[in-house]
């Protein structure tokens, strides 16, 4: 199956589909937002009822039960594969030093409530500095480092509840 699609529908079942398969399916446009469909001989009315191009997903009735539909190309999948969606909610635990260098500022304290984006500390390395930003909404479980502190690759910062 060249370049596969993934359809979710209602976000119970999936199902994959390339643009080879979608030429077995006999359509013709009965209006901008409906469609008449025949597959393996048996005909359906589909209408489009809302769309977002930008997440992909669709509200479609098809012969008048409704049904949410996302859809994702083989890029999509392998983001979500390897964890960088965007728009969804992140299950980070902890932060851990993205490379070695000394702790220059710390800008949070055990028990803050952080937003996704806030900085958290700031991480000298080569003669740069790197502001290491929350990457979800959450609360300061435990600051693990100290200012001033030198720290290895993978050394862990903080952690989150």
């Amino acid at each position: 199956m060249a370049n596969p699609f993934e359809i979710k529908v209602n976000g119970e079942w999936s199902f994959h589909m390339d643009s080879e398969s979608l030429e077995t399916y006999d359509q013709a446009r009965l209006s901008s937002n409906t469609f008449h469909v025949i597959h393996n001989s048996h005909s359906f009315e589909v209408q489009i009822l809302e769309e977002d191009f930008d997440s992909k997903s669709y509200k479609v009735s098809v012969n008048g039960k409704p049904y949410t539909i996302s859809i994702s190309n083989p890029l999509d999948q392998l983001i979500s594969t390897m964890g960088f969606e965007l728009g969804t909610s992140k299950n980070v635990s902890h932060i851990e030093a993205p490379m070695p260098g000394l702790i220059l500022d710390i800008q949070v304290s055990q028990g803050d409530e952080v937003r996704e984006g806030d900085p958290l500390l700031v991480l000298e390395a080569m003669k740069m500095e790197n502001v290491i930003l929350s990457p979800r909404d959450g609360k300061i479980a435990k600051v693990a480092v100290e200012k001033g502190a030198a720290v290895d690759k993978k050394s862990l910062l903080l952690e989150f509840e």
